[in-house]
């Protein structure tokens, strides 16, 4: 999102499917050290990632949405 946020949705059967894969992803950026803002509704998670420190985007945000991508796939 202009340079400074990553954005991305992935689309679920429903809630539980959702909400899944916020917990599959909240594990792995517990991992990374690393937090994304997860926002869980029925059929959807979307997720955004930036470096706060920096108030923009590092290669680790680079890095976890590739791994946060091998977990859908």
């Amino acid at each position: 999102v202009a340079d400074h946020h990553l954005l991305k949705s992935y689309k679920t059967e429903n809630f539980a499917e959702a909400l899944e894969l916020a917990n599959k992803v909240g594990a792995l950026a517990e991992e990374e050290g690393h937090h994304p803002d997860l926002h869980v509704r029925w059929g959807e998670l979307k997720i955004e990632i930036w470096t706060h420190k920096v108030d923009g985007l590092t290669e680790a945000d680079f890095v976890l949405a590739a791994k946060i991508d091998q977990i859908r796939s």
